[in-house]
């Protein structure tokens, strides 16, 4: 059990980090279509690599460290609703609808495109 905690935290630590560095660092305050293009960027990103890990990953250690650990810790779901919720109350609802709409079917695509290329690594 400190295994799998070790390996999550560390994960964990790692997709933060990553995702700061995309998402305020890198992209920070830039628009996509009237919305956060970091949250996304960091979403779909995260989506793609969820995807393709999940088909890749033989090991519970390495599921541990880099799907619940890093992709935890990397993708920003819990952002992504602030960010809509910002976007609702300033009266933004054609941008917050599209950032929801968007963010859902690259998101979901981009998993299934992940799992996809993972599964043609797979001799």
């Amino acid at each position: 059990m400190i295994r799998e905690f070790f390996c999550v935290g560390l994960g964990g630590a790692a997709g933060s980090i990553a995702r700061y560095l995309i998402s305020a660092w890198m992209l920070g305050g830039q628009q996509l279509l009237g919305f956060p293009a970091g949250t996304f960027a960091v979403n779909a990103l995260g989506s793609l690599l969820i995807g393709f890990l999940l088909q890749t990953l033989s090991s519970a250690t390495a599921g541990w460290l880099l799907v619940t650990g890093f992709c935890g810790g990397f993708t920003t779901f819990s952002t992504f609703s602030v960010d809509t919720v910002r976007l609702l109350r300033a009266g933004d609802y054609g941008p917050a609808a599209g950032y929801v709409l968007l963010s859902v079917g690259v998101c979901l695509a981009f998993t299934m495109l992940g799992m996809f290329l993972g599964s043609q690594t797979k001799g």
